[in-house]
């Protein structure tokens, strides 16, 4: 550019252009979206800026703070903590926290990161060293909702909101861990000693109520069969007096042989009897064979006379059997209980 063939005029032209240009630059900002920018006028906060195309007045006002709005993560580094019961343990955690007005954090408060972590190290310390150990390493819940509400209101003031507290890790000594270890294993060995325990009683239990339920149905059963043998002895008794009344009525009619059959019956029923005793072996029985015969005899003319012979009509009523001739002795060979093939008369 040949800047020898231009007068003074076009010079400072030139040069107005140019400073308008700086100007205008100087003047027009943009803001990302996510940060506040802050404005000074003469070193002092005016407003604050949003997200887009602002402008400022050149020269006059400038920008002071750009500010983070959103959601950040900020680590809290280890530290030890004396619990209530002098357990030494280690914690770390971490916070989230979110500006919300940016004027106050730029200016309430120098470093705000370093300040925030130093709260919450001092508030971990006195939350945790509040509480004994089993219940500092069975409540991380409540630790948290702790430090939560307590780190959240001091930093109020400073435009901050802190979202969320979490204790990432608590490390008790070893020699702790490993009697911790003891203490847990003897704690299990004591509830399964409690349950085989408590499974054994009511092993016990099971069984003396099936025992007593046994007990009871073979009560139960064995007073049926009683009643059940009563009621056929009653039933028994019943026949047997119907029997004898007709015999009583039959022998008070004068009919002979109904004696005689119940008087044969009778003697069948005794021999029977005496033949399935279980502990006669040799029955001597003063005895006639011919009086057993004239019984069984009697039997059959009874029950022709009463039933017929099924030919033709019955036959008329026999007279009474009398007496028969009693016989002379006899001699019946005696078996020698020593000597099986030889016989006594």
């Amino acid at each position: 550019m040949n800047l020898g063939g231009l007068g003074g005029f076009d010079i400072v032209v030139i040069g107005v252009v140019l400073l308008i240009i700086l100007v205008l630059f100087a003047g027009i900002k943009t803001v990302p979206q996510g940060y506040r920018y802050t404005v000074e006028r003469f070193g002092r906060y005016t407003r604050t800026l949003e997200p887009g195309l602002n402008i400022l007045t050149p020269f006059i006002e400038r920008i002071g703070v750009r500010m983070n709005v959103m959601e950040q993560v900020l680590d809290i580094p280890t530290q030890e903590v004396i619990t209530k019961d002098n357990a030494s343990v280690s914690a770390d955690a971490v916070a989230f926290y979110q500006v919300l007005n940016p004027a106050q954090a730029a200016y309430q408060i120098s470093n705000l990161q370093n300040a925030i972590q130093n709260l919450t190290m001092t508030n971990i310390r006195s939350v945790m060293g509040s509480m004994d150990l089993d219940e500092l390493l069975s409540n991380r819940e409540v630790i948290n909702e702790r430090l939560l509400r307590v780190v959240d209101e001091a930093v109020g003031p400073w435009g901050i909101k802190v979202t969320r507290v979490e204790i990432k890790d608590i490390q008790p000594p070893a020699d702790l861990v490993e009697s911790m270890g003891r203490q847990m294993k003897a704690e299990r060995e004591k509830r399964a000693q409690i349950l085989e325990a408590e499974g054994s009683r009511s092993a016990q239990i099971l069984r003396a109520e099936g025992a007593k339920q046994a007990a009871v149905l073979e009560a139960e059963g064995k007073r049926e069969a009683a009643y059940r043998e009563a009621e056929a002895r009653e039933r028994l008794a019943e026949a047997e007096a119907k029997a004898t009344q007709s015999v009583s009525q039959a022998i008070a009619a004068g009919d002979v042989q109904a004696i005689n059959y119940f008087v044969a019956q009778k003697y069948i029923e005794a021999l029977a009897a005496i033949g399935k005793a279980p502990n006669s072996k040799i029955v001597l029985m003063p005895l006639e064979a011919s009086s057993v015969i004239g019984s069984l005899g009697g039997i059959g003319a009874i029950a022709k006379d009463v039933f017929g012979d099924g030919s033709g009509p019955a036959a008329p009523p026999r007279p009474p059997v009398g007496p028969r001739p009693q016989p002379g002795p006899r001699t019946t060979p005696v078996l020698n209980p020593f000597n099986p093939n030889s016989s006594e008369t």
